[in-house]
């Protein structure tokens, strides 16, 4: 019989054990090191167990539109408000419909109040408006030095880089503050003809009032009623700001309030809307290293590229104010920059932004206007006192559970079980390591749904120990001794395991799919412990089972070893060793 070739391992076998063990100690130490340099050293927790804010909202339909207030108008908004939140770093927030017209948001603790209320209740509606006036809405008095007020491109020149905001033709000056001044602007603007490259001329061509006969001896009501709006409008007063312009068409010739770069209020008219929030395609909040300031970028999508090419087209043609463009976001203009080249790939909102108020309104714009206004009801603070109580609860159910599959263990498989709550405390560090870093890298929170889907991993990782020890089990009792009886176990025991965590993976995945809120914690938590229990297996539970063939005293079958030959009923003879016969001697024979 020919001797086997040097180094030839049997099927199944691992020759170096303690690579493995080597690599998934060095993982938990990295993990671990990571944890404490983070300084998040215990999970995020969810709503239900910290406590946090609740936030009512009701949804609010624009007059004879009261069907507007529908399901599919209730489920989009709340996919919006869901992807604003998660775009402030909170993955475990709650928002779902209660009734018919109500939306409930529970967001965490930890999470600026302030912040959140101006994200979940932001309608977001996007318009570019020309520009036919504006004016200060501080009062002073009618002196030569108050004749004109500030450009309004200082509060961001964004489609005109080249502009000298410190200097204005006299030309372009806007009307003064007081009310009759104001009220002839107004006029001007409102019987302008369409576009054409006019001082007064609207460069969206004006509301329908424009196309009466120019010098007509009186406007018709709407345009009076719109001088007189602007006329008495004080932007200082926050009724008044949100009033100006409530359940306005885009269509329509509306006055607005807006803040330029010094912080003042200014007033404006507004001509009607040439592009709106769902012709951006994306936008972000970045810093401007020329100009040292936070803005914020948009990108239009195809459609939109041509409506804004549109529009800076005729506006490039005007003069001041009339080649400024309005940005208008909830009926507050953000930002009123001059155009003096034709514009289309993209545009800039500038202003009197922070790094915070820029990144938030990027959010905002990224994931899409409400389709409905909705009025903030309430805003409560949720305790965490019954969540704590519901925790210690499962706690307590998950301690029980834990001590009967100890006591099961110790049992049935006596020494084997040794292995087996290795095994359970490794996978139990790289769980908890694991969800503390994911806190604050993906906004992970642990709710109690995930600690459920804790304790049912478990069993999960109990069940592949049992598997591969009945396998060598399985071994021993054909009259294998211990070592050869570990490795030809092996690949048996890895296929079940493999097959048995990936029907549990799949069945996470679908869930975390397929639901939202606090299930969304169990499924995920289910997902990656069952990960972990493939690592622990592969790279602890076998490698400690090789090591621990080569004792004495689970190597001979100990009785307490849990792998007694006599005990599982083994085939005799035992295949434990070789007898090798004696030489018989030429003499005897």
């Amino acid at each position: 019989m020919a001797a086997p070739k040097k180094g030839r391992r049997p099927a199944g076998g691992q020759g170096r054990p303690g690579r493995a063990l080597a690599l998934i100690l060095i993982a938990m130490v990295a993990l671990t090191g990571g944890m404490f340099w983070s300084g998040h050293t215990t999970p995020r927790l969810g709503i239900d167990l910290a406590g946090g804010t609740s936030i009512t909202l009701k949804a609010e339909a624009e007059p004879g539109k009261e069907d507007a207030v529908n399901e599919t108008n209730m489920n989009t908004a709340v996919g919006i408000i869901e992807r604003r939140v998660n775009g402030l770093g909170v993955s475990e927030a709650e928002v779902q419909t209660q009734g018919r017209e109500n939306i409930i948001v529970n967001i965490p603790k930890g999470v600026d109040e302030k912040q959140a209320r101006e994200q979940v209740g932001t309608t977001a509606q996007l318009y570019f408006r020309p520009v036919l006036t504006y004016a200060p809405s501080e009062q002073p008095a009618p002196t030569a030095s108050s004749s004109a007020s500030p450009a309004p491109s200082a509060s961001g020149a964004t489609a005109d880089k080249g502009k000298d905001d410190g200097k204005k033709d006299e030309k372009t000056a806007t009307p003064s503050a007081s009310a009759s001044t104001q009220g002839r602007a107004v006029s001007e603007a409102l019987k302008a003809p369409s576009p054409t490259p006019t001082p007064t001329g609207s460069a969206s061509g004006g509301p329908k009032a424009s196309e009466s006969p120019k010098g007509s001896p009186s406007p018709d009501a709407a345009t009076s009623a719109l001088e007189q709006k602007f006329a008495t409008l004080n932007c200082l007063d926050p009724k008044q700001r949100s009033a100006a312009n409530k359940n306005a068409k885009p269509a329509d010739t509306i006055v607005a309030c807006g803040k330029n770069a010094i912080g003042q209020w200014e007033k404006y008219i507004l001509g009607p809307a040439e592009v709106d929030g769902k012709d951006v395609d994306d936008a972000q909040g970045v810093f401007d290293q020329q100009r040292g300031m936070w803005i914020v970028n948009m990108e239009f999508t195809s459609s939109g590229s041509k409506k804004f090419q549109k529009i800076t087209s005729k506006l490039s043609t005007q003069q001041e104010p009339q080649n400024q463009f309005a940005i208008v976001l909830d009926g507050e203009v953000v930002s009123a920059p001059s155009v003096r080249t034709t514009l289309s790939a993209n545009a800039e909102i500038s202003g009197s932004f922070t790094q915070k108020s820029a990144q938030d309104l990027g959010n905002i714009l990224s994931y899409g206007a409400l389709p409905l206004s909705f009025d903030t009801q309430s805003v409560t603070t949720v305790t965490a006192a019954l969540g704590g109580e519901q925790l210690e609860a499962g706690l307590i159910a998950g301690a029980i559970g834990l001590a009967l599959v100890i006591i099961y263990l110790v049992v049935y498989y006596r020494g084997l079980s040794l292995v087996a709550l290795l095994s359970l405390l490794a996978s139990a560090i790289l769980t908890y390591v694991i969800m503390a870093l994911l806190g604050p890298a993906i906004g992970f929170a642990l709710n109690l749904p995930a600690v459920c889907g804790a304790i049912v991993a478990i069993g999960i990782t109990a069940d592949s120990f049992i598997v591969y020890f009945e396998r060598i089990r399985d071994e021993i009792r054909e009259g294998r001794s211990l070592r050869p009886a570990v490795e030809r176990a092996w690949p048996r025991a890895r296929r079940t395991i493999l097959v048995s965590d990936f029907v549990s993976f799949l069945a996470a995945a679908v869930l975390f799919l397929v639901t939202v809120g606090k299930v969304q914690g169990f499924a995920f938590t289910l997902g990656l412990t069952t990960l972990l229990d493939v690592v622990v297996v592969f790279l602890f539970t076998k490698p400690v089972m090789t090591l621990l063939a080569r004792t004495k005293f689970f190597g001979e079958g100990h009785a307490w070893s849990g792998l007694d030959p006599k005990r599982l009923g083994a085939k005799p003879p035992l295949r434990r060793s070789r007898r090798v016969s004696a030489p018989i001697d030429p003499k005897e024979a």
